[in-house]
């Protein structure tokens, strides 16, 4: 058996059918990602809940089949449904990084998932420098918040300093700079 064979592939399955994820997404993708992670780790410290970065896989619907995805970052808050690579409880707050192959379905099928899973905080980042904050609202995502980071040549007026707190953990801040840095 070669190494292929054996090699996780990073992959999804929704409705049964499997999305590959490979190649990676380009790099400004992980920082943006790394961006947030850190900052909600900080945040969560002595805290019971955990922050997972790409690395593991939600299912979804785990009383009903085996399908998974795998969200950029997630916050859980109950051990008891970790198991292996897998998270079968309901995260509290989810971000997806777009990229050109996986932004139609974060902004749909994944947006969907997440609703009907009733993780109540979703943010769907755009390494162009937008960030939409979804809100579940008697079980349906509202948009509460869409940020456009102002890059400082425009004369718009820089909005770096632009600080976004998680509902789900208020003490939680992170800036429009601070998700953005360093992907330049």
């Amino acid at each position: 058996m070669g190494m292929a064979e054996t090699e996780r592939r990073k992959d999804e399955k929704i409705n049964g059918v499997i999305y590959d994820m490979s190649p990676a997404p380009g790099y400004r993708h992980g920082i943006i990602n790394n961006n947030i992670n850190t900052k909600i780790k900080y945040g969560l410290k002595n805290s019971v809940c955990l922050v997972f970065m790409e690395n593991l896989d939600f299912m979804y619907q785990p009383d009903v089949n085996d399908d998974y995805v795998c969200p950029d970052v997630m916050v859980v808050c109950d051990r008891k449904y970790l198991k292996g690579g897998s998270y079968s409880g309901v995260p509290r707050f989810i971000v997806e990084t777009l990229s050109p192959s996986t932004a139609k379905r974060d902004k749909t099928e994944k947006k969907d998932i997440y609703e009907k899973a009733g993780v109540e905080e979703y943010w769907i980042v755009s390494p162009q420098g937008s960030v939409e904050v979804y809100d579940l609202v008697d079980g349906k995502y509202v948009m509460d918040q869409h940020y456009m980071l102002q890059p400082d040549d425009e004369g718009q007026g820089y909005n770096g300093d632009q600080e976004i707190s998680l509902h789900v953990f208020p003490h939680i801040k992170i800036t429009l700079g601070e998700i953005f840095e360093g992907i330049d």
